[in-house]
């Protein structure tokens, strides 16, 4: 019974080594679904975005812990950037460039953010009073104005770059990047919208309008999570180059 036991371990099947195109996909799903947890933040800043914040008794429990959900996203968003660049660049070079500049930028825009609603909250705990309410405004409408040109608008643009070169490229399917590359300049017309005053940003308008790149950003997660990337022309190069020349003549 043991000698049986134990031929059937010496002759099971061993899995196969993860590739590095399957960690690097894997680890760009798993940072974009991480870029999610920052949702959170449109309950836990309703207080601190009040007028009379700074006056009241807090909680500033709510406000701390979404600025680290923020500064998480931020992180995971450079992250996603890095991991695909040496991929993606394969398409196009100056793309790619771009669409790790932006994912940058998008991420500063995130910590300045954070920095702003933390700035009210040392002002409430400092026992500031109603001299540092107009100081507590004018931090709430830089936060705002930070929002909508950085965590809005970045990510329309974004979806341009990224979706061209996912599209292009064929390293995910079709559909995925159509989704990106329609829904970014809904998000952009919409923010230009928000500019002007047309509606604001918890409006039905505003949720509607995010929708589809966000349901872009998310799917994309879960299929470089679960699939990995697509056999394409790309693929095959990085396998080309990682695979030792003697193995290649082997095999031919």
């Amino acid at each position: 019974m043991s000698t049986t036991a134990h031929n059937m371990k010496t002759t099971a099947p061993k899995r196969a080594p993860m590739t590095s195109l399957r960690k690097t996909s894997l680890t760009a799903g798993v940072l974009y679904l991480i870029t999610f947890v920052s949702i959170p933040t449109l309950f836990l800043y309703g207080p601190v975005k009040g007028q009379d914040y700074i006056v009241g008794s807090g909680p500033d429990t709510p406000v701390l812990v979404g600025g680290i959900l923020e500064i998480i996203v931020a992180l995971a968003g450079i992250g996603t950037a890095v991991a695909l660049y040496p991929v993606v660049k394969r398409q196009n070079q100056a793309v790619a460039l771009g669409f790790v500049g932006v994912r940058v930028l998008e991420a500063a825009t995130i910590f300045a953010g954070v920095v702003s609603l933390l700035s009210i909250v040392t002002l409430r705990q400092a026992g500031a009073g109603s001299g540092a309410l107009a100081t507590g405004q004018a931090l709430s409408a830089q936060y705002h104005w930070t929002f909508l040109v950085g965590q809005a608008l970045l990510p329309g643009l974004n979806a341009l770059l990224l979706g061209s070169l996912m599209y292009k490229s064929r390293l995910v399917p079709r559909w995925l990047p159509t989704l990106g590359l329609i829904g970014a300049p809904i998000l952009i017309a919409s923010v230009a919208a928000k500019y002007f005053g047309v509606y604001d940003e918890m409006s039905a308008w505003s949720a509607l309008a995010a929708l589809p790149v966000a349901v872009w950003e998310f799917s994309l997660g879960v299929y470089l999570t679960v699939k990995g990337f697509r056999p394409c022309r790309i693929t095959a190069e990085m396998t080309a180059e990682t695979t030792p020349a003697a193995h290649r003549e082997t095999t031919a």
